[in-house]
């Protein structure tokens, strides 16, 4: 395909056509809460409430119902960190084409269900690697030797033409310019679909892209001018974790994105917690990027109409005291000690009582040694209620003798002691 590719309002539309037997027509939705914190009205697009919980059936079902008869005899195959498993799964259910799925053995067990689900008899699952590009290359591996069709989830002009209805549903549904339109990426299909389509419809509406901070592949290319791959990415954000973007997405990003906001890992779990507890939303994280991304934007947004895309909600909900952790965390709220107790009778009491503040609570504590406890030194974690006290916190120990090292700004040490 050449590079010169970019998707056309025709092409557009003729997706809508093709995938609206599939597709659940997703709420443009404001949010009150959003718009009392950022000052502006700020509307919420969805696409975690389509059938597979998120927007990927869009372009999977695009692309498998455009197959030939002999490429739909043959099967396909494709790989996926989950939601365009999902989305490739329920496609050949409807269609009666048989897959083969390959996804990243870090996929949240959630989701390879769903698929399994969505798939029933049509789908094979394979889990291979730790990412997505793993999965990705034995996918193509798979091609190669028996000639099926590879779904590629993002490079593919049928799956960032079917990306783009995203938007098409939002421009028919605001009744108001908008202002500052926020699109989560991972590979890049969803932006350089939406992206395209904005910039031909509301030329004026600032595409604002957001990527984990822990897998900067768009912004880093775009920088680099370049499609890179980068050497290792934190996969937490399953859905939006990639070590190389698409090769048209970029070049049709190149043309469309304003801006690229990379957000923490912490900040996009913080994220998830206010998002279910104020407006009971599910999301999964690369689902709350785009609104984790408010924040960076406070200031130019004030007034203004915005829309962040609610990319998808597969959540395991057996990852939630990780998303909890890393948000304290983020938040300077949790606290990792290796303490060297004084010995002599007692100090664990005195620790207790003259250290810990009042709303200071201990949430983890271990000994180093089984035997002679006393001795040796115990890894603590404490949770504070304001991150301001953790001056207090250290300066309590120092008076009272208690030798520490913190253990939060050591990265190795604390992901081999928890």
């Amino acid at each position: 395909m050449a590079m010169s590719y970019f998707p056309s309002l025709q092409a557009i539309n003729k997706a809508k056509l093709t995938i609206n037997e599939v597709l659940t027509a997703t709420p443009l939705a404001e949010n009150l809460n959003l718009a009392e914190q950022f000052g502006a009205r700020v509307f919420l697009k969805r696409e975690d409430l389509q059938i597979v919980r998120s927007y990927k059936i869009r372009g999977a079902y695009n692309k498998i119902k455009s197959l030939t008869p002999e490429q739909r005899k043959n099967d396909i195959v494709c790989a996926s960190a989950g939601n365009h498993a999902q989305g490739v799964a329920y496609s050949c259910q409807k269609l009666g084409i048989r897959g083969k799925i390959y996804m990243p053995t870090t996929t949240p067990r959630q989701k390879i269900k769903q698929v399994q689900m969505f798939g029933k008899e049509f789908v094979e699952i394979i889990l291979h690697g730790d990412t997505y590009d793993d999965a990705s290359r034995e996918a193509w591996k798979d091609c190669d030797e028996t000639g099926k069709t590879y779904i590629h989830p993002f490079d593919d002009p049928l799956i960032i033409e079917g990306q783009a209805t995203v938007a098409l549903e939002i421009i028919q549904d605001s009744t108001c310019q908008i202002d500052y339109l926020f699109v989560p990426i991972g590979g890049g299909g969803l932006i350089a679909g939406v992206g395209s389509y904005f910039r031909q419809v509301s030329p004026s509406t600032k595409i604002i892209g957001v990527e984990p901070a822990g897998a900067p592949s768009m912004k880093e290319s775009l920088a680099q001018d370049e499609v890179v791959t980068l050497k290792e990415i934190d996969k937490f954000v399953d859905g939006a974790a990639v070590q190389r973007v698409g090769d048209l997405p970029f070049e049709i990003c190149r043309q469309v994105v304003d801006d690229i906001v990379l957000v923490p890992e912490g900040r996009i779990c913080t994220k998830i917690l206010e998002l279910y507890n104020r407006d009971a939303i599910v999301v999964e994280p690369a689902g709350a990027l785009s609104i984790a991304a408010l924040d960076y934007y406070a200031d130019e947004i004030k007034g203004k109409n915005v829309v962040c895309i609610v990319s998808g909600s597969n959540n395991d909900i057996t990852r939630t005291e990780e998303i909890k952790e890393r948000s304290l965390l983020f938040e300077g709220l949790k606290h990792y000690f290796i303490i060297r107790f004084p010995q002599r009778a007692g100090a664990l009491r005195d620790f207790v009582e003259y250290v810990l503040g009042p709303n200071d609570d201990i949430t983890h504590f271990e000994y180093s040694k089984k035997n002679n406890r006393e001795k040796g030194p115990a890894f603590v974690g404490i949770e504070l209620t304001d991150k301001n006290d953790f001056d207090g916190l250290v300066q309590r120990m120092a008076e009272h003798g208690f030798v520490y090292e913190y253990i939060n700004e050591k990265p190795d040490l604390f992901q081999y002691l928890l």
